[in-house]
């Protein structure tokens, strides 16, 4: 066994295809080229809503265009199937987060799809979001493009043009709003980093005294350049190409073309001389091709804009100064704000449209989060314990209380449950407000009604159904409301208490988003452990739009286990968030100091998001080597009313670190972040009332998670077993088990393997310390509610492990060939 494990473990990974799937696009592109798409449509992806991205999916029968790609944009693309594995080119309106904090996550996704290039359109230095971000978004098969955007530059390929219509503030400085706290020990210079974070999973893992691999510095670096991204907006004017009409046979007999290779000239838009020396043109014998419309992508991000937005002369030509009606804007999107949509400036901009022309508008004044998915996968858990799993709190579907934009009495609003049409209205200056929601479709080609069919709607019945109709559940649900029964509620403290904001790795998916737990200490204190892309999202989802002010404003503190990006690129929407408060307390962050070159350059060159944060390294905290001053550590101690906060370095990368926190009252809670089981993790976790541990892979990847310096579910339990941990909650599973990871254990004995002290972390799961005990008690009903994808998971397993046998036996053949 011994042998064939080690086989195994020196077999090469499979080979992702990329190379293939690279060869296949450009085919695929070349074959398209010649020709103008049969049918371009426009999608809401994000409405802008709080907490969801806000993005505007154009796509054809042979291209895929983004408009903005916020936080959270490849969550949903995923969800509903919007394939990116097409998409080429991406349209950035300003450097906000809000449109380009999705692009490092979905860079990535294409990247494994094998998408060789990206193109960025839009204001100068766009791309730099990727040199900002290359320590942690490693781009090795993708490249990133630029566009040259000027008013005398334009973009078209055989779908669309598109027209670049900046808008700048001349000379606008942006008031000074760093005001950044290290700890005094904290000596990194901001520009200093170039470690690299995924070296182990190319180089498999390694000693910690081994050199670290370290990066090369880009040619490019945001430090040489005076890049201000806040004084630029681009807008677009996009219009579809032209599609040649149909070919007319009656009127090519009428014009004498006898059937043969002549009509295909004809088709093609060639002109023919036919035998007796008559020239017969293409146009004459060719149907209109239909209508070529055109539509504007604006975004005025404040009053500093609005009048540059309204003397821009390139709006004239698709307005009513127009000079034919084929000009005519078919739609505007608005990526403005709801407060600049009210100023009179902008009315009054607005005003000079068509009525003809349709306004889609996708801001914070929208309603809709765009997954129904979280919502199903919640409302079954919440079947199980309405406490744990208590129902979202988001609105905005199309069978919900919606609330709509208004901005004055001559703007007619549509919701989206309407059934609009383009028919024009006879009334000067009314027009139909669209608040974008997810799914909402506008057909360009063929152009026809605006089409809410698909928008989203939650079936809470439905799941419930979905749940009870199993075979075994009813009776296996009876048998847990029995067990919990016997537990007092009455005798449960409220805080502190764990909300599971994301437990899955590396990538988010429908059911389990990337690294965050919120820790409420108490009524107004609270913390959270690491901070994925999606987070502020979850954060929304979980305590509703009306109550996330409350929620960013009790936030004292966040820690950033180590550097990868599924633990720490949903920070700048968090700091973000909490600037808008007005309460002015400042923000602790607990991380590795690396993080400050990152966040230093986005505040210097994109927004500011580093107001009233004091940036405590986590190395300053190890518990071996403590370095906060008393007066630092009295700071820390008093914001989240903790008695001592030890870190300690773990088996992942470099700057990888766990945390145990040590409450005045008495409890202990140990993270461990991500990592391979550490002894050190044993030692600072020593007698703790919760351990949160990672466990990525099955028992059966162990090789798999040495490789990539994980843990398995074993391993886990087993460390905090040895740490005497009262109770386990394992988390951050590897998206293969999307609801329920795998654990081999013999069927009716799940608690010999899990033990009466373990359990299971869910997105939206809400524990206090009186909820621990129960957990376990869940397992036996999830592997019926999951059943369907632990069998699969089943058969995955066998099947992985009859290869591995095949290719082993292969190989042990081949290397007894040789030997002799």
């Amino acid at each position: 066994t011994s042998a064939l494990n080690k086989i195994l473990l020196e077999m090469p990974r499979e080979n992702k295809h990329a190379a293939a799937l690279r060869n296949h696009r450009t085919k695929m592109k070349e074959k398209n080229s010649r020709y103008s798409p049969g049918t371009v449509n426009l999608q809401v992806l994000g409405s802008g809503a709080q907490g969801a991205p806000r993005s505007l999916y154009l796509f054809t029968d042979q291209s895929r265009y983004l408009f903005n790609c916020g936080e959270g944009s490849q969550r949903l693309a995923h969800e509903h199937k919007m394939k990116l594995s097409k998409l080429e080119h991406i349209f950035v309106t300003q450097g906000s987060w809000e449109n380009i904090g999705g692009l490092p996550g979905v860079a990535l996704t294409i990247q494994d799809v094998g998408v060789p290039e990206i193109t960025l359109h839009g204001p100068k230095g766009i791309e730099e979001i990727f040199t900002a971000t290359r320590r942690f978004v490693i781009l090795r098969n993708l490249s990133i493009k630029t566009a040259d955007c000027t008013k005398e530059t334009s973009f078209e390929d055989n779908a669309i043009k598109v027209k670049y219509i900046p808008l700048s503030v001349e000379g606008k400085e942006r008031a000074p709003a760093v005001s950044l706290t290290r700890s005094p020990r904290s000596d990194l210079d901001s520009s200093e980093d170039d470690i690299d974070y995924y070296a182990h999973q190319r180089d498999g893992p390694r000693d910690r005294g081994k050199k670290r691999r370290s990066l090369s510095v880009e040619p490019r670096s945001l430090r040489d350049q005076d890049v201000r991204l806040w004084l630029e907006v681009m807008c677009f004017a996009v219009s579809v190409q032209p599609r040649p009409g149909t070919l007319c046979l009656e009127k090519c007999v009428a014009a004498g073309v006898k059937p043969g290779p002549l009509l295909g000239k004809l088709k093609a838009g060639e002109d023919i001389v036919l035998e007796n020396g008559k020239i017969v043109r293409s146009a004459d014998v060719t149907l209109p091709g239909g209508p070529s419309p055109t539509f504007l992508v604006v975004e005025c991000p404040n009053e500093s804009f609005l009048p540059a937005l309204d003397r821009e002369p390139a709006f004239r030509q698709y307005q009513m100064t127009a000079t034919n009606d084929e000009d005519l804007a078919y739609l505007v999107v608005h990526f403005t704000p709801a407060h600049i949509m009210n100023h009179p400036t902008y009315r009054n901009w607005m005003d000079r449209f068509s009525v003809s022309t349709h306004h889609l508008v996708l801001n914070e004044d929208n309603t809709c989060m765009g997954s129904t998915a979280v919502h199903r996968i919640q409302y079954k858990l919440n079947s199980l314990e309405p406490f744990i799993f208590p129902l979202l709190k988001d609105p905005g579907f199309s069978n919900c209380e919606n609330k709509h934009f208004s901005n004055g009495n001559n703007l007619k609003v549509n919701n989206g449950n309407e059934n609009p049409t383009l028919a024009k209205s006879d009334l000067v200056n009314h027009y139909s407000i669209i608040n974008g929601k997810t799914f909402y479709r506008i057909h360009l080609r063929p152009q026809t009604c605006l089409d809410n069919s698909a928008l989203l709607k939650i079936e809470p019945e439905e799941y419930k159904n979905e749940v009870m109709n199993i075979d075994g559940f009813s009776t296996q649900l009876e048998k847990l409301k029995t067990s919990l029964s016997k537990y007092d509620p009455k005798k449960d403290s409220e805080y502190p208490n764990l909300v599971f904001l994301g437990t899955g790795s590396c990538i988010p998916n429908k059911a389990r988003n990337t690294s965050a737990i919120l820790i409420n200490l108490s009524e107004n204190k609270s913390m959270l452990l690491d901070c994925g892309e999606g987070t502020y999202g979850q954060l929304v989802r979980h305590f509703g739009p009306s109550n996330i002010s409350e929620v960013i404003g009790k936030l004292r503190a966040i820690y950033v286990s180590h550097l990868h990006a599924d633990h720490h690129i949903g920070l700048v929407s968090l700091l973000k968030a909490r600037m808008k408060l007005a309460n002015g307390n400042s923000l602790i962050l607990l991380a590795p100091k690396q993080i400050l070159p990152w966040l230093t350059l986005y505040d210097r060159h994109f927004e500011s998001v580093l107001h009233n944060l004091e940036l405590i390294p986590n190395s300053d905290m190890l518990y071996d080597g403590y370095k906060l001053s008393e007066r630092c550590e009295g700071r820390l101690q008093e914001a989240l009313d903790m008695s001592r906060i030890e870190t300690t370095y773990v088996r992942h990368c470099p700057n990888a670190f766990g945390i145990t926190l040590t409450h005045r009252q008495g409890w202990k809670i140990t993270y461990s972040g991500d990592t391979m089981p550490s002894e050190s993790l044993v030692e600072i976790g020593a007698n703790s009332d919760l351990l949160v541990h990672e466990a990525t892979m099955e028992d059966e990847l162990i090789n798999e998670a040495k490789c990539k310096l994980h843990s398995t579910t074993s391993q886990a339990i087993e460390i905090g077993r040895k740490m005497s941990a009262k109770y386990i909650v394992l988390t951050h599973f590897s998206q293969r088990y999307a609801k329920l990871p795998r654990i081999v254990c013999s069927p009716g004995n799940e608690e010999a393997t899990l033990g009466n002290n373990v359990g299971i972390a869910f997105d939206n799961m809400k524990i206090r310390f009186s909820d621990l005990p129960k957990l376990h008690l869940l397992y036996p009903a999830l592997k019926i509610m999951f059943q369907e994808d632990c069998e699969e998971l089943e058969q995955k397993a066998l099947k992985r492990q009859l290869r591995q046998e095949r290719n082993a036996r292969k190989k042990i053949k081949l290397m007894a060939e040789n030997s002799s």
